[in-house]
């Protein structure tokens, strides 16, 4: 009897490393690719059978650690991209951020979001929030991915895409109509992307759910490009009622998170 548990411990020390290796080296290769990579590829990389990465890739899914498209390839997922937001250099954005995102929902007493563009697809991540403490109000996780179409962080974020991005997203991306005010022609969001450029702002009024409304600004980085984008949300007639005091309000948080952390605004 002492001598199985014992060999079971061993078993178990020789194993454990090996699927923390294995692990590691899927991490590190989707770290590198933008295209993602498939079962087979990351068999490779990791130097393991296909059927020993299943269980792996499985239980990283689940955790929202890695993501898996409908062709079956996996990218980095959106729990990871915000716990490696929060312990590399990049942590400066959510710690310098938070404090004026709970500023933001105490002036305006609605949610507030911080979000940025997902590396491996045209989609919004939400990195941080904070939540009105109004009992109606707009509930959000972090770690969830809005389209980019239809949120005010989105357009934000799509506005400010590089211009050959910009292009293939306005051309291939499939878009929803979820509501009857949802944007989803090429000549519509066109005309978008315009008036964001034009006020420095986003707003959408039950575009991505009925009785939802937004308004979101961007916060730009050193290099003078869009980093991330900040946002207010909450039930459409409140937030139509404080309209003018709500996009002032967005606007002014987002220039103090610009300048926190060294930002360069375009065109100033």
């Amino acid at each position: 009897m002492q001598d199985g548990i014992t060999n079971g411990a061993r078993s178990a020390g020789r194993s454990a490393p090996q699927s923390v290796g294995r692990i590691f080296a899927i991490l590190d290769f989707l770290a590198e690719t933008e295209s993602g990579a498939t079962l087979s590829e990351l068999a490779v990389k990791a130097n393991a059978p296909k059927t020993s990465l299943v269980g792996l890739l499985s239980g990283l899914t689940e955790e929202a650690c890695l993501i898996r498209d409908e062709d079956g390839r996996y990218f980095l997922g959106p729990r990871l991209i915000s716990l490696a937001m929060r312990a590399t250099p990049d942590k400066e954005l959510i710690a310098t951020v938070h404090p004026v995102l709970e500023d933001l929902v105490g002036q305006t007493g609605e949610t507030g979001v911080l979000g940025i563009l997902a590396p491996e697809d045209d989609i919004a991540s939400y990195i941080d929030k904070v939540e009105s403490e109004n009992p109606i109000r707009y509930a959000v996780s972090v770690g969830k991915r809005q389209q980019l179409y239809c949120s005010s962080i989105g357009k934000i974020l799509m506005a400010h895409m590089a211009p050959q991005r910009l292009e293939n997203y306005l051309e291939n991306y499939p878009r929803e109509k979820i509501t009857r005010n949802t944007l989803t022609e090429v000549a519509e969001l066109r005309k978008e992307i315009e008036k964001v450029h034009a006020l420095g702002m986003a707003a959408t009024v039950e575009e991505g759910a009925y009785g939802a409304s937004g308004f979101g600004a961007p916060i730009f980085g050193r290099n003078g490009r869009v980093c991330a984008a900040i946002a207010i949300a909450g039930p459409a007639e409140r937030l139509k009622k404080n309209n003018m005091a709500n996009i002032r309000l967005v606007r002014e948080a987002a220039e103090r998170c610009t300048a926190l952390i060294g930002g360069i605004i375009a065109g100033r």
